[in-house]
């Protein structure tokens, strides 16, 4: 008998022990994408709003400021009770749970105002299928906003990212490029509308604590590090103690 487990089992086994870790960081907590996001929603009062990957629900409450009501959607049970609890503290009555599938959205055609999602696609199977989903469930020139980690879309920067996110968390599947991205979204058929880069310090007892990663791993990724070429050390900016910068990239899209 194969004690072989599926991704979801291994996402859930990774994040649902953790979930509160996430509603205290402050990388999660905090930064000028929620900002913008927030500006962004503030055009959308009346909307209906599914974070995707909601996550400890950091997107989901930024948005339930501006919006009539929010949809935190995440694969994790506990993650989810987190936001349902924060939200009950932050007193947010406009911000519902619901557990599922970024791939398979319980959600009818053509229902959904704005999607969203921040930090989560890089953990989905089938971001591609998640995307045609999104679709599907928007309104006719409905929005989606994406945040996440990205890829320098460099092959030896590339497989250094992936590497160390993979070290750091065995449910990571992959960080996508800006040019990925925007094929992606094509390909889904939802029209890009702006794509932005930037940057993500990651100070890295705080960034492997966040998952309790394993004593062997952080080995692994620290002795990664100090192997790394110059081209790497300089891009990623690692310092010392094993902090570095990731690139980020803020897309927004319509559905066409």
């Amino acid at each position: 008998m194969s004690n072989k487990i599926s991704h979801a089992e291994s996402v859930s086994q990774q994040f649902s022990p953790n979930a509160k870790n996430y509603l205290t960081s402050a990388v999660h907590a905090q930064g000028a994408d929620l900002e913008k996001l927030t500006t962004l929603l503030a055009a959308h009062p009346d909307a209906l709003v599914v974070d995707l990957g909601c996550g400890a629900g950091h997107a989901s409450f930024a948005a339930a400021k501006k919006v009539k009501k929010v949809i935190a959607y995440d694969l994790s049970a506990e993650m989810l009770a987190v936001v349902a609890q924060a939200a009950v503290e932050k007193e947010f009555d406009n911000i519902e749970t619901q557990q599922g599938y970024a791939e398979s959205l319980p959600f009818a055609d053509g229902s959904v105002d704005v999607v969203i999602s921040r930090y989560s696609a890089h953990h989905w199977h089938d971001v591609g299928q998640a995307l045609r989903e999104v679709r599907r469930i928007l309104k006719p020139h409905g929005k989606v906003i994406m945040m996440d980690v990205a890829s320098p879309g460099h092959p030896v920067l590339d497989i250094h990212l992936q590497v160390v996110e993979k070290l750091r968390d065995t449910s990571h599947v992959k960080n996508y490029s800006p040019g990925e991205w925007a094929q992606m979204f094509n390909e889904a058929g939802l029209r890009t509308s702006a794509l932005n880069n930037g940057k993500l310090a990651l100070e890295f007892s705080s960034w492997i604590a966040r998952l309790n990663t394993p004593a062997h791993f952080v080995t692994a990724i620290r002795e990664l590090q100090k192997v790394s070429s110059e081209e790497v050390v300089q891009y990623f900016a690692i310092q010392q103690d094993g902090t570095f910068q990731a690139d980020t990239v803020f897309i927004e899209a319509t559905r066409f």
